[in-house]
Formats: structure tokens, C-alpha cells, sequence
């Protein structure tokens, strides 16, 4: 078994265990890695245009919101969005701050009929300390991996 396959395995094993409506639940670690081992596969961050400002950005990630900013209204194009921006077979994994809104996209995804849906845990920022802060518990920035400052 190869190091994809073994990849997938653990997340879709990781989905049915958390009862997710979608393929997939990934580690950060594991969605870059992914990303690397599936050159077709697609990053879709869908936190909004002030998060990826203010906060950073993935390279190479496709940017769609999943809610607008400000006032968190639902992105009423964003199912039409992704499906224009990305081809209908390839793996897709959503990203956003923590988990929970990819989580809502990779769901709305897949009941649109997109078959390949992965949430990647923890976000880009991960969950909040004991403090408050975020980048402290998780997260992709936190694992390391590849980020830029607008």
C-alpha cells in the first residue's frame, strides 16, 4: 500500500467513526502531504477576503468564501463558484479557521454531488487555548506548513 492510499484510508476510516456525511476528515499534516502525493487534488480555503488578508493565506489554495465578510452571510454563489473552479473528480479538501465551517462546505459539497469531499481538521488556525488565542492548538500554521502574509 502506497502512502496515498494509506492517507485516504485513515481519513475516510476517520470519517465513518465520526458518523461525517462526506469522504474524509484530514490532519493538516496529511492534507499538504496529500496535496503533494495527488498533484490533481484541490485546497479550497473558504474562510473570507478579511481572513486571508488579515490572517494569511496557503499558496496555491483556491479562495472561494463560504460566508462574506462583514456581517457572516452564507455565500449564496458558493456551490456554483466551486464547481467552476475545480474539475468534478478531483479530491477536494476544505480548509477554514478551525474546522467548522470546511466542515458545513465539504458537507454542502458532497450533497451537490461532488464525490471526493475532505475537511481538514483543526483549520488553518486551529482551536482557542485556555487564553483565547488562536496558533497555539493545531492548526496549519501551527503544523508548519506553507503560509504567506498578504
Amino acid at each position: 500500500m502506497g502512502r496515498l492510499t494509506e492517507i485516504l484510508q485513515l481519513a475516510q476510516s476517520r470519517a465513518r467513526e465520526l458518523k461525517l456525511p462526506y469522504e474524509g476528515a484530514l490532519t493538516p499534516k496529511e492534507a499538504a502531504e496529500l496535496l503533494r502525493l495527488a498533484p490533481g487534488a484541490r485546497l479550497i480555503d473558504i474562510r473570507t477576503r478579511a481572513e486571508l488578508d488579515w490572517v494569511g493565506r496557503i499558496p496555491g489554495a483556491i479562495e472561494i468564501e463560504w460566508q462574506t465578510y462583514p456581517g457572516n452571510q452564507a455565500n449564496p454563489y458558493f456551490l456554483a463558484q466551486l464547481k467552476q473552479a475545480v474539475d468534478q473528480e478531483s479530491l477536494l479538501l476544505f480548509i477554514c479557521r478551525s474546522g467548522g465551517r470546511s466542515n458545513a462546505a465539504a458537507k454542502a459539497a458532497t450533497e451537490a454531488g461532488l464525490p471526493d469531499c475532505y475537511n481538514v481538521l483543526e483549520g488553518f488556525e486551529g482551536d482557542k487555548d485556555a487564553a483565547g488565542h488562536r496558533n497555539k492548538v493545531g492548526g496549519w500554521r501551527l503544523a508548519g506548513l506553507p503560509w504567506q502574509q498578504s
